[in-house]
């Protein structure tokens, strides 16, 4: 560098360069060179640099000016000609702009205007120094930005982490609102927060959290008002524009289109919007504003909102399902407890009318009868003051067959009066009463009651054709019992079959004596008879009644009337026979089931179910003309076999008439009952040889109805009859697989990043089909856990691993094995797999398992209880595809995990430079990682970019195609020789 020609240059170029070593920005720098070159002659100076790399449009000049549009393009053409670019004017003026420094993004850049023979001619020679010290402070500034970038990334890491801890915690949710308002006022001011829910679906908002110093109209947190009554909201304005917003509430209402509303709180000097998104749709919004013209929010903040906001919405919405699935769970288990009560109660019930009909057959007297009656009914409610009353044949009096009384002596009988019995009797409908209610209807005259006055009294008559021949009373005289409305449908369902019981003995006594008096009559007479020929035609006729009634009875069902499998079989094979000769009119076939009538038989007993298949065919038969048939094939099963049709859309119409009928309710024993149907449709066809095939394809179209979803038919066709060969030829091929051992483990080697040496294997399962080769799981896994073969397949494959253990490791290293959630769902789980590797002889440090999160929902106890007592025995447990589910913190403190393995589609997004996205997940999985002591392998490498960028973020073991593909232990062992 030259120095300047004489002494005062000299000495004012050093105070020039001590000036620009005290110069301690960029801005100071600015005003000692322009001072210095104005100095020597310079007519205007610009020193300019920019503040981000990120920004270029974002100049600095030292000054409050602008910097000139001219002047702009001059520096663009120095920054891309090689750092200096010129222009002349009129007076002989020359301006000059010159680039002084770059770092990393950074530059910096002079702009003068001069006249060449005015300006000192050594001023060039400030210029190195200029550059140096220019070239220091924008590395000084880079190195700010940096700091400062950290700082804003591990403030917004812990806040993430702040809200994931929320989210998972048992705090109620005004505590985890309030927390998350705090965790954002540590990123932000954040004084005025609010948080709303939106609901496209309903076109609903709330807030749900509401902190405001100047609004004191706080909205409830649990009301959902309509965005009707809203329409001038900011906050709503900025949901259906669907991006941030910011900047004063005025100017953003001006922009969205808002009018001003006093109603919806004071106008803010600045005003910070973002949206919750949620599957593209904004699911709400989150708002920070300040009222302090000091205050306003940057676009960092902006931005730090925005990401914040995202996680927010995860927390409040894994909170929300986690609400939401506590509530289901407390609901479900009310209704279990219902139904186990029910059930009971049925399972009571239904003993108590089996014994009424047997106690009716085998009590040797009446009285015997009775007695049995009061212990029956005894066992399902207070029954301490009980009687049986009957009329007698004339109707005039009331006789008391049997009665048990803790204060009134027994009455034989009585003439009807207005007792309360007499008024059940009246009435023919049960009455239930206590103390007051028996004194308003002596008020009103309907009864005068005689005896006692219970302090709660139950009577149900006994109604046989129709007509009331008595009544079966309870009463209790204390009010530690009192009867309800339970009670009295129990009595009433009770007291039917008491009655058909009393009409039964009453008919064999009748019978009886009709017998008895038939034998002396036919003694009587067999000597006055001479014509037996007329006693042969009558015993005739009475033998070709037994004949129809027993062929009757062998081609229909008993319960329902209908015909059964054999008879409709038959009414096939003629209408098939029709179809096949010339001019064969068309049908079709209805196969139908009655969704859940399981659950009804299993609640409310046999019988009731018995009554709602009677009432099913009743509706079926009077959905369909009077040439079709309806039959009853077994269980909850009926067909229709529709004759004479035109086109499918006849046997359509039928179908849906059918469901519709079905769906509505039945009224049965008091209790209304839902059902459904899920109907298969088969049409004649010239391929079908015999009926069974047209019934078995109707049947298959019916369940390809139900796995729709039930109360619905479908129409079968040629290919549901393919779908259901392939699957039943794929389920004979995978038993056959089974015997033959086709099933073999391939290993995929698992390495160090660092180095690749292999550190440990995964063992995957593969087909070795004998025809189509080598199968993946992905052809055959359905199929196989649809048919309970899987975990088989799984132990032949566990067993073949701990073979292969000795020559595939050597004594080094682990293999990891795939468990299935039906797996850790046996209790006998852990036992079996130890007892195996006992058998083999095999280390269980040498194996691990891994298992999905889905497998860990499952009886979460039973699970943890399981790995526990693995890994208490060497044998560790993997965390697999982790990020793809809940990946809730909860389980990597409740099980005894020994490591994850990230999910490779998060190793598919690994860019180069990335720091959000795939990156930020990575990173965060690796310090949750280290914080518990877990171990990290990456799935799915496949490229060096991949594993350079798992190398940075932290990460040590890994597998992949990059490394190596899954091979059989044969082609491992063939590899590793060549190699050594």
């Amino acid at each position: 560098m030259a120095l300047p020609s004489n002494s005062a240059s000299l000495r004012a170029h050093d105070g020039f360069v001590r000036a620009l070593l005290g110069a301690s920005d960029m801005t100071v720098l600015a005003r000692v060179a322009s001072v210095h070159l104005l100095e020597l002659g310079h007519d205007q100076v610009d020193l300019v640099w920019n503040h981000q790399p990120s920004d270029p449009g974002q100049l600095h000049t030292g000054g409050d000016e602008p910097l000139p549009t001219e002047s702009r393009r001059l520096l663009d053409r120095a920054r891309g000609e090689g750092g200096t670019a010129e222009r002349s004017f009129g007076d002989g003026s020359v301006q000059r702009a010159q680039v002084l420094a770059q770092n990393a993004g950074f530059w910096a850049a002079l702009i003068s205007r001069f006249h060449p023979d005015r300006v000192d001619r050594d001023w060039q020679e400030c210029l190195p120094p200029l550059s140096l010290r220019a070239q220091s402070l924008l590395h000084t500034q880079r190195l700010q930005v940096d700091v400062e970038r950290l700082a804003t990334a591990e403030r917004l890491q812990r806040a993430l982490f702040a809200i994931s801890d929320l989210a998972s915690s048992d705090q109620s949710t005004d505590e985890v609102l309030h927390g998350l308002h705090l965790i954002v006022g540590r990123l932000m001011y954040a004084e005025n927060f609010y948080i709303a829910r939106f609901d496209p679906g309903r076109e609903t908002l709330r807030f749900v959290y509401f902190a405001d110093s100047h609004d004191t109209d706080v909205p409830d947190p649990d009301q959902d008002t309509p965005v009707s009554e809203l329409g001038n909201s900011l906050t709503l304005a900025m949901i259906r524009y669907g991006r941030p917003a910011r900047g004063p509430s005025a100017l953003i209402r001006q922009e969205l289109g808002v009018a001003r509303d006093d109603r919806l709180g004071p106008d803010s000097e600045d005003w910070l919007g973002v949206p919750l998104l949620e599957d593209g749709l904004v699911r709400g919004a989150v708002v920070v504003q300040s009222y302090d013209p000091a205050v306003r929010y940057s676009e960092d903040d902006q931005i730090l909102l925005n990401y914040v906001a995202q996680h927010i919405l995860n927390a409040l919405s894994r909170r929300e399902a986690q609400q939401e699935l506590e509530r289901k769970v407390e609901e479900r288990t009310r209704e279990l407890r219902h139904e186990v009560n029910e059930r009971q109660r049925g399972e009571r019930l239904q003993r108590a009318l089996y014994r009424i009909a047997e106690v009716s057959g085998s009590s040797a007297s009446i009285d015997a009868f009775y007695a049995s009656v009061h212990e029956i009914v005894g066992e399902l409610l207070d029954a301490r003051n009980f009687y049986i009353a009957l009329l007698n044949e004339a109707g005039d009096q009331l006789e008391f067959a049997y009665s048990v009384d803790e204060r009134d002596q027994r009455q034989r009988s009585r003439p009807l009066g207005r007792g309360l019995s007499e008024y059940v009797l009246r009435t023919r409908a049960p009455l239930l009463t206590d103390r007051a209610g028996t004194t308003r209807l002596e008020e009103t005259g309907e009864v005068k009651v005689v005896g006692t006055k219970s302090i709660c009294w139950l009577g149900v008559p006994l109604m046989s054709e129709g007509k009331a021949i008595g009544l079966i009373a309870v009463q209790s005289y204390t009010p530690d019992y009192l009867y309800t409305p339970r009670d009295e449908e129990l009595l009433s369902f009770v007291s039917f079959h008491i009655a058909n019981a009393l009409e039964r003995r009453k008919a064999d006594e009748t019978l009886r004596q009709a017998y008895a008096d038939l034998e002396q009559r036919v003694e009587a007479r067999t000597s006055e008879l001479a014509d037996t020929n007329v006693e042969l035609r009558k015993q005739i006729s009475v033998r070709e009644r037994i004949e129809y009634r027993l062929k009757h009875e062998a081609l229909h069902d008993a319960l329902t009337g209908l015909p059964n499998r054999s008879q409709l079989l038959a009414t096939l094979g003629l209408a098939l026979n029709r179809y096949r000769s010339e001019g064969g009119d068309d049908f079709a076939v209805l196969f139908l089931d009655l969704d859940r009538f399981k659950v009804v038989n299993d609640s409310v007993g046999h019988l009731v179910g018995d009554e709602l298949l009677k009432e099913a065919a009743r509706r079926i038969g009077r959905c369909v003309r009077e040439p079709d048939t309806v039959a009853r094939l077994g269980g909850d099963e009926f067909a229709i076999v529709i004759d004479r049709i035109q086109e499918p859309g006849d046997a359509v119409m039928v179908a849906e008439r059918v469901i519709r009928s079905l769906s509505e309710p039945m009224r049965i024993a008091g209790k209304e009952l839902y059902t459904s149907a899920s109907i298969g449709i088969a049409l004649a066809n010239g391929r079908y040889r015999n009926p069974e095939e047209l019934l078995r394809d109707a049947d298959v179209a019916m369940y390809r109805a139900k796995a729709a979803g039930r109360n619905a038919f479908a129409l079968f066709d040629e290919r549901l009859h393919e779908d259901a060969l392939r699957q039943l030829e794929l389920e004979g091929d995978l038993r056959r697989a089974l015997q033959r051992r086709e099933f073999v483990p391939y290993y995929q080697p698992i390495v160090r990043l660092a180095d690749g040496n292999v550190i440990a294997y995964e063992a995957l399962m593969r087909w070795q089909h004998p025809e189509r080769g080598l199968l993946s799981p992905m052809e055959y896994l359905t199929t196989a856990e649809e048919s309970g073969l899987l975990e088989q397949i799984d132990w032949q494959i566990y067993e073949q691993v701990c073979r292969d253990l000795p020559r595939l490791l050597g004594g080094v290293g682990h293999v990891t094995l795939n468990v299935s959630p039906r797996h850790l769902r046996a209790t006998d789980f852990d036992r079996r797999l130890l007892a195996l590797l006992h058998d083999y002889q095999v280390n269980p440090a040498q194996l691990r398992l891994e298992v999905t999160e889905g497998a860990l929902l499952e009886n979460p106890e039973q699970v943890r209880q399981c790995l526990s007592r693995l890994r208490e025995a060497g044998l560790h447990t993997l965390l697999d595809d982790f990020g793809t589910g809940y990946s809730s913190l909860s389980y990597l403190h409740r099980f005894p995990l020994h490591g994850l393995k990230v999910d490779r589609s998060f190793v598919a997004a690994l860019r180069s430079g990335e720091s959000g996205g795939s990156t930020a997940i990575v990173r965060a999985i690796r310090l949750l990682a280290d914080s518990l002591g877990l171990e990290v392998i990456a799935e799915g490498v496949e490229t060096q970019e991949q594993r350079q960028q798992l190398r940075l973020l932290g990460l040590s073991a890994g597998q992949g195609y990059l490394f190596d593909r899954p091979q059989p232990l044969g082609e491992l062992s063939a590899k590793r020789a060549l190699a050594s």
